[in-house]
């Protein structure tokens, strides 16, 4: 089954600086129907205007991966870590017993998109860690592995069952990929537009697919999409 969760059905909030969209309840937008999915918590696309940004703030046992789709995102943590994150580069920050972190545009004239993804982790209390992978030069008609429970295919190594796939596609790019039993998927559309099983994405959008056995991917025009293979 493939459930349809169209851009503008999502949580909303412009705070001048900041204009967030929600998939899941977050911060002052709740729905009890989108509290998450599986250990999916959060997925939040942001646009952050030049020199603006989050104050340092903590987390605890969170799992948070950041992927920048244009400008660039500065980052510091409690961690002695201090990096500027351009478009196309993941941030992985496992916060484990408490971090604090900051995340600010750098820039003076241009605004940052970055999508903020939480999963929950399947293990509490553990030491923080960081890391970081540029995906810019990923291929294009394919999926490529960001994020896994193994580190597998030299994927950022994250602490929890859930998979997260990068796809750039092109136009008639076409991509598959194969879910196994008593999985479940979420794909979110990033930027441009593309089909999946027959449904079309344009950016914002997102499907989520149970009991399904393989998605295709098909390209539009130039297109970014996010595929979490969960639990």
């Amino acid at each position: 089954m493939i459930t349809l969760r169209k851009a503008n059905e999502r949580g909303h909030a412009n705070l001048g600086w900041l204009d967030s969209w929600f998939s899941f309840s977050f911060a002052d937008y709740y729905d009890p129907q989108w509290t998450g999915f599986r250990s999916l918590r959060a997925l939040n696309d942001d646009m952050v205007l030049p020199g603006f940004g989050f104050g340092m703030h903590p987390h605890r046992n969170t799992e948070i991966l950041t992927y920048v789709l244009s400008g660039s995102i500065e980052h510091k943590d409690s961690m002695g870590n201090g990096r500027i994150i351009r478009a196309g580069e993941v941030q992985y920050m496992s916060a484990g017993t408490g971090v604090r972190h900051s995340e600010f545009n750098p820039s003076r004239d241009e605004p940052a998109r970055v999508l903020q993804i939480w999963i929950e982790p399947d293990v509490k209390n553990i030491k923080p860690s960081y890391a970081e992978q540029s995906f810019a030069d990923a291929p294009k008609g394919r999926l490529s592995l960001v994020a896994s429970k193994t580190g597998r295919d030299g994927s950022l190594t994250i602490h929890q069952d859930a998979d997260l796939w990068l796809a750039k596609l092109d136009s008639d790019h076409v991509a598959e990929h194969r879910i196994s039993p008593g999985r479940s998927v979420w794909l979110q559309a990033a930027e441009g537009s593309l089909e999946v099983n027959g449904i079309t994405l344009t950016a914002g959008d997102a499907i989520i697919a149970r009991d399904e056995t393989v998605l295709k991917l098909t390209g539009h025009k130039s297109s970014q999409a996010l595929l979490f293979d969960l639990n």
